[in-house]
């Protein structure tokens, strides 16, 4: 099985919420998410930010979810590391 352990995304959100609320929320959606954060640009209404997210399995569908539930939208997905674990059976 093929897991998905880190991404790095590239987003535009609005000033609110604020950058520790983003993150928060962002590591809600996984049991184990550790999720850090980069302002990269800021304007009057927006930031342009880069989130690192680590865990186990992340749910790809359900991160991109909550980024769109925060008023914010995905530009890119800069980073992937995956990992592939194969079943172990017992002998």
């Amino acid at each position: 099985m093929v897991l998905v352990k880190r991404l790095v995304l590239d987003i535009l959100k609005p000033h609110q919420p604020r950058s520790l609320e983003f993150c928060s929320k962002l590591a809600e959606v996984g049991d184990d998410y550790a999720v850090s954060l980069t302002v990269l640009g800021v304007d009057e209404e927006t930031e342009t930010i880069e989130v690192c997210i680590e865990g186990y399995d992340l749910d790809f569908e359900a991160i991109q979810s909550a980024i769109t539930n925060m008023s914010s939208s995905l530009h890119s997905v800069d980073v992937v590391d995956v990992r592939n674990e194969q079943a172990k059976t017992s002998e």
